[in-house]
């Protein structure tokens, strides 16, 4: 599985940026999708995930500004981001899981300015 996401950019405190990660190959549809992010000097953590079945969870950092969904006919995964603060700054990943197996995207940088 190949992960390309995009959609970061700079962005004032209080606006919003929608992410998506474009996946490769035929089983997209029953992989756990996540959205991670890391800032910088710290780790890399879970922002938002979505079960093959729609289910998704949420860091309690984004709760009720974040929506992740998923397209399976399109092999995408969006993460909706709204009222963005300038402490959600950090390169968002998106990853792809199925049991044992892990994949990685490249990495899109958001920035919020206060």
């Amino acid at each position: 599985v190949q992960l390309q996401a995009s959609g970061g950019g700079l962005v004032q405190a209080g606006g919003s940026l929608r992410l998506s990660c474009a996946a490769s190959g035929s089983i997209f549809s029953i992989l756990f999708m996540g959205w991670y992010h890391q800032a910088p000097g710290k780790q890399r953590e879970l922002v938002a995930g979505i079960t093959s079945g729609g289910i998704a969870n949420y860091a309690d950092s984004v709760k009720g500004r974040c929506t992740i969904s998923r397209d399976n006919a399109k092999n995408t995964v969006y993460l909706q981001m709204n009222s963005l603060k300038p402490e959600d700054t950090a390169v968002y990943y998106c990853n792809s899981r199925l049991l044992s197996h892990e994949h990685w995207g490249q990495g899109t940088q958001v920035t919020v300015s206060s």
